[in-house]
């Protein structure tokens, strides 16, 4: 039984009627005076006018990606690793006219969209790399190098032949279009060389030896016999490991077996100069040993100093 009993207070067949929608707004597009009925139509088309409006402003937005993509390129040739540069050389080995490219860059390294492929290495002037200079000479016979000298500013002071090595300041004005290879030497305090190709995703090459490897391997001359491939690599790290970092009894090995080799032919792997050649020399030229190597060797040493890209190394050699 319930406790209190209430009559009902309305009657229960009354009929509600539920909306359709949660709010309801009369149709602004079809009021006379309405801002919106100038572009807007109540049938959903868009107003000449305002059409032409947003392709004006897409036609924009496009221009404007082109200007962003064509920024980025540009930045990628020019980006360095090393922003902090205070004192700086560009040099130009010779005019961009009289450059004939022997080799194929695009099948070298792949296809690059930049201006030109970019070369960054840091070195320290207390140990100059004297090949990588030699095969920056013999890179210029082969294309049209831009070539420039930095000096880090963890350096106070480079000598000036060091800001000269790759050549005399160039003075006129350049474009980078001109050129196919970009060569950036910048002397820093560094334990060894390091060198980097594309600067924004390629790890540091580290080292003299694989540095050069990789420039050699730009001429287009590496030998394709796999055993003188494979005599060359012993040589450069022969010159490398036990000649500018070896002892007195290690280096006087590898001298008596420099006089052996030079002793059957002219140079270390035949007739022609190669990477062996110009490491060896750069080496033994560098720790000031050529007047008391053996016979063989100073003849041999003498042909590599009448060698053209060997002349740019004479004045670090005083």
């Amino acid at each position: 039984m319930p406790m209190y009993k209430v009559k009902p207070i309305c009657p229960g067949d009354i009929k509600i009627d539920l909306p359709t929608c949660m709010y309801k707004l009369p149709n602004i597009h079809a009021q006379p005076g309405s801002s919106c009925a100038e572009h807007a139509l109540q049938n959903g088309e868009v107003d000449p006018a305002l059409k032409a409006l947003e392709v004006r402003q897409d036609e924009i937005m496009r221009k404007l990606y082109e200007l962003k993509a064509a920024v980025d390129g540009l930045a990628k040739t020019v980006t360095t690793p090393d922003a902090d540069m205070d004192v700086s050389t560009l040099s130009q080995t010779t005019t961009a006219s009289s450059f004939t490219g022997t080799a194929d860059l695009d099948a070298l390294l792949g296809k690059d969209p930049g201006a030109l492929r970019d070369i960054v290495i840091n070195a320290n002037p207390a140990s100059p790399p004297l090949s990588l200079l030699v095969l920056h000479g013999l890179l210029c016979q082969s294309y049209r190098v831009l070539s420039s000298v930095h000096t880090h500013s963890s350096i106070s002071s480079v000598p000036p032949q060091l800001l000269t090595c790759l050549g005399p300041r160039h003075a006129e004005s350049y474009s980078r279009q001109q050129f196919q290879l970009g060569f950036t030497l910048i002397w820093k305090d560094v334990p060894k060389v390091q060198m980097k190709y594309s600067t924004q995703s390629m790890c540091p090459i580290e080292g003299e030896a694989n540095v050069a490897r990789f420039l050699f391997r730009l001429l287009g001359l590496e030998p394709k016999d796999p055993i003188v491939a494979t005599q060359l690599d012993s040589w450069v790290d022969t010159a490398f490991f036990q000649l500018a970092e070896g002892g007195s009894k290690e280096r006087a090995a590898v001298l008596r077996s420099l006089n052996s080799a030079l002793g059957r032919s002219a140079w270390l792997l035949g007739h022609e100069p190669s990477l062996a050649d110009i490491v060896c020399a750069c080496c033994i030229l560098r720790e000031g040993q050529a007047l008391s190597t053996p016979a063989n060797v100073q003849r041999w040493l003498q042909a590599c100093r009448n060698l053209e890209h060997f002349h740019c190394i004479a004045p670090l050699l005083l």
